[in-house]
């Protein structure tokens, strides 16, 4: 109530300086309408005295009869100024006013009403993460998500042989419920068929059999299946798992994707942003989750106050330079040959980055090249000028750390 209140006062704020302006121009229609009036008087005055002459005989009566004409002339137009100034000045203004009040304050309780949020409380930054450390403790647990989330298409229509082989899996496991490789089988086909909860039992068992050896992809992949299960709703048992595959590679662009995922589910879409933007950066343009971060990430960067425009998708294509494929290749050529393709190649990919830049892998592709070519006071130069390029993404400097741990530089 409080609200509206300030609004109408604001609103009738708003147009009282245009009413002040429509009182003025009543005042105006009746000065108008005043000097008329006094127009008038002296013409009849005039009349009179025209008469007063043609008795005194200072006037002939043609003399006398032009000025009567000229006079009543002037006299119907100014009675006629009067009558147009009163109907000018008069109610139409004071209505004008009306009408603007009304057109104000009723077009600004629709305009709010259709775009605004009446009901709203208002939220500063720190309540908000406060709502949004709420939400996050207080989600449905996965039981609970699963029961409410509608059932998601399997990954493809599976044919009645499939099934039947999925149906012997299911029963030797139940036999030997400790056979890894049967275990990692049955998570993936029944993700496939669309099992969803079967597919995150199983692959539970994959990680109870794993124990300390269990990866970041097993954990990753316990989350995905978990998520499905639940509609796509990233659960604190899913989140677990997450957990447990970035502390094992913090690079993990499943669980890095599914962690926005969660923030933007329970309303830190700043969060969301932060990780999803670096995993795009760092990501191949064919990887799983770039469609779905692009689809969604313009949006995540509104709500959270970023402007951001998304880059185009550029082509997926593989990393240049030597790789130890391309090495091993060069076998038939001369000592001097060989060297000589593998630094020209390694020239080139220096060159490229050095002028356009590129990603974390080239990088550490360029650092360990130079150091397979015995260039190591190479390779560490280039490996500092790429801890001032990549040093506030602790994401990409692990990428190319990685080139200079291959290198022997970086212990």
């Amino acid at each position: 109530m409080i609200f509206w209140i300030i609004a109408l006062v604001i609103a009738l704020l708003a147009t009282a300086p245009l009413a002040v302006a429509f009182r003025r121009a009543r005042g105006i229609g009746r000065l108008d309408t005043s000097k008329a009036e006094v127009e008038m008087g002296v013409y009849r005055d005039q009349l009179s005295e025209v008469e007063r002459d043609l008795e005194r005989g200072m006037l002939s009566p043609e003399d006398a009869k032009r000025a009567k004409l000229e006079i009543s002339r002037r006299l119907l137009v100014a009675d006629t100024a009067r009558t147009k100034a009163d109907t000018t000045g008069g109610k139409a203004p004071l209505l004008g006013a009306v009408a603007l009040v009304v057109a104000v304050t009723g077009g600004g309780v629709w305009l709010y009403s259709d775009l605004g949020a009446p009901n709203y409380e208002d939220l500063p930054m720190s309540r908000r993460f406060e709502v949004a450390a709420e939400n996050r403790a207080n989600r449905p647990l996965q039981v609970e998500a699963e029961a409410k989330a509608p059932a998601l298409p399997a990954l493809q229509e599976p044919d009645p042989r499939h099934m039947e082989l999925l149906t012997k899996l299911r029963t030797a496991l139940a036999e030997r419920p400790d056979d890894v490789q049967g275990q990692t089988l049955l998570a993936r086909n029944e993700a496939v068929v669309g099992n969803y909860r079967a597919a995150y039992e199983a692959q539970q068992q994959v990680i109870r059999i794993k124990g300390e050896t269990a990866t970041a992809d097993d954990y990753a992949d316990l989350a995905d299946m978990m998520i499905l299960a639940a509609g796509g709703f990233v659960s604190p048992e899913a989140e677990t798992a997450l957990s447990k595959a970035l502390a094992r590679d913090p690079q993990n662009g499943a669980a890095i994707y599914y962690t926005g995922l969660m923030f933007a589910q329970t309303g830190r879409p700043d969060m969301t942003f932060r990780l999803w933007n670096g995993l795009l950066d760092s990501s191949q343009p064919d990887a799983p989750w770039v469609p779905a971060i692009r689809g969604q990430i313009e949006a995540v960067a509104q709500a959270a106050g970023v402007r951001y425009t998304l880059p185009p998708l550029a082509e997926a294509s593989t990393l240049s330079g030597p790789s130890a494929a391309d090495i091993e290749n060069a076998a038939d050529m001369t000592p001097e040959e060989r060297q000589d393709m593998i630094r020209g190649m390694v020239d080139g990919l220096s060159a490229r980055l050095a002028n356009a830049g590129g990603t974390p892998e080239e990088w550490s592709r360029l650092i360990s090249s130079l150091a397979m070519l015995g260039d190591t006071a190479r390779a560490t130069a280039i490996w500092k000028e790429a801890q001032v390029i990549f040093g506030a993404s602790p994401e990409a400097m692990a990428i190319v750390r990685g080139g200079a741990v291959q290198a022997g530089i970086v212990q």
